[in-house]
């Protein structure tokens, strides 16, 4: 039983004897799951002014509303996503599906301004199910298609960043801003029945770990796991770029040479669904080779895309294209791949590894945006782009200290040799499950992690991966 009350359908009860399958169609409703709940985040950044109307404020005060979303956001990044690791997920999934419905509800019919600020903090809150959703794939998946699953699930939730800002924004042109938060609403209560009928019952991990020792150790892992902190300070940094070119792209597109519309300016942020279409061939690609070569191809990758913005943005409608698509494509196979890399750490702790990760990424965009946004007002496009170009080289320089094949708590160094495809019987010989993976195993990995001790059965050195 779910909450004491409802019923767990019975081809997805949690049977001890059976292996969990987690197909295509499993994979694809995470992925929906996610599209619905991260458009949460971004509704309003196309209805300001339509709120400062409607609610008779001041522009400056409904600015306020997306930096609450995102503050609660990052907050239940901090004490919600890494519960993954300490309660069983169906549960937790349904819950924060059905609380994020029911507030976006709440927002539709809210008459006033201070209780729509509360309601958005709390909704931000609430929209952390797909940083759950991740290290359950990642979870349920079998190895030889794990990258693979995680993609798919970063796809939906790309997806579900552009998709709120189009809907939003078209929706309010014909309608109110009201009926957009009804039919968020609507979605999610949909997204909430398919997972009650789709999302399988799993066990919970640490059974004798507590909340407030789930929470330490998160805190212990980000600065304890040299893996971690290597991709922690790529992604920051990734993250930093990206949200920089995409701020300072309005800017550039509006002003000469280009003067673009509003409209066309939108139109380019369309350029993000181009990745999130190779999101499952990407992470197929990245199953079969070591995670660390598909980061530093990709981060390389970037290092160009950067170098011929800062070279020719200003010079040529062609450019911007081209960098657009090019950084989309690396951002993806980047991020899936430092993801892979890093869950392969703990099998029993991958919720909190997520949240450690998902926030870094979180902190270097803020930073990006308002370092970028004030080198371009102060310098220039031009100073803007070599800005990204100087941080990206600092996650090559990062990759670069470690390389792929390193102890699990070697820090600086290269040891293991250079092989780039994946080794799926070294895999198992280091922790990392195979595809023969029973749940006796499972269950093994799940009960070695006791309040932030993180030493995995036989685990004595680091996943080759």
């Amino acid at each position: 039983m779910d909450f004491y009350f409802l019923p767990i359908p019975p081809w997805l009860r949690y049977d001890s004897a059976k292996l969990i399958q987690f197909g295509i169609l499993l994979n694809l409703v995470f992925a929906v799951a996610s599209t619905f709940t991260a458009a949460n985040l971004y509704y309003c950044q196309p209805l300001l002014i339509q709120l400062s109307d409607s609610f008779g404020v001041s522009h400056s005060e409904v600015s306020r509303v997306p930096t609450l979303i995102q503050a609660g956001y990052a907050t239940g990044l901090l004490l919600i996503s890494p519960t993954g690791d300490l309660v069983r997920r169906r549960p937790l999934l349904l819950l924060l599906v059905a609380s994020s419905t029911l507030l976006t509800l709440g927002l539709a019919l809210t008459r006033s301004f201070s209780a729509f600020a509360a309601l958005s903090f709390l909704t931000g809150l609430a929209s952390v199910a797909p940083q759950v959703l991740i290290p359950l794939a990642a979870d349920l998946a079998p190895p030889h298609r794990r990258a693979q699953a995680i993609a798919t699930v970063f796809s939906g939730l790309l997806v579900g960043v552009l998709l709120a800002r189009v809907l939003a924004g078209v929706i309010a042109q014909f309608t109110t801003w009201h009926a957009v938060y009804y039919l968020a609403a609507g979605a999610q209560a949909a997204v909430l029945v398919a997972l009650w009928a789709a999302l399988p019952d799993c066990p919970r991990k640490d059974a004798g770990v507590g909340y407030f020792g789930v929470l330490a150790s998160t805190v212990r892992l980000a600065v304890t796991e040299p893996r971690l902190v290597q991709a922690c300070i790529v992604m920051l940094a990734s993250s930093a770029c990206f949200a920089n070119f995409w701020v300072t792209l309005t800017f550039l597109l509006g002003g000469p040479p280009y003067n673009f519309s509003t409209l066309g300016i939108g139109l380019f942020g369309l350029v993000g669904l181009f990745g999130a279409a190779l999101g499952p061939l990407v992470g197929r690609t990245i199953d079969a080779v070591v995670p660390w070569h598909a980061t530093l191809a990709a981060t390389m990758g970037l290092l160009a895309m950067h170098a011929i913005y800062t070279g020719a943005a200003g010079v040529h409608i062609a450019a911007v294209v081209v960098v657009c698509l090019g950084l989309d494509l690396a951002d993806q196979v980047q991020q899936v791949s430092l993801t892979t890399a890093v869950f392969a750490i703990s099998h029993a702790m991958r919720a909190r590894l997520n949240a450690v990760l998902i926030l870094s990424i979180f902190v270097g965009q803020v930073m990006g945006t308002a370092v970028g946004t004030r080198v371009f007002v102060r310098y220039g496009w031009r100073a803007a782009a070599a800005l990204s170009l100087g941080w990206t080289a600092l996650q090559v320089g990062m990759l670069l200290a470690r390389g792929p094949h390193c102890a699990r708590y070697t820090w600086v160094g290269y040891e293991g040799g250079w092989a780039w495809r994946r080794d799926a019987g070294a895999d198992s010989r280091v922790g990392v499950s195979t595809r023969a993976e029973t749940d006796r195993e499972r269950k093994a990995e799940a009960e070695v992690v006791e309040a932030g001790a993180d030493v995995e059965k036989g685990d004595l050195k680091a996943p080759a991966v």
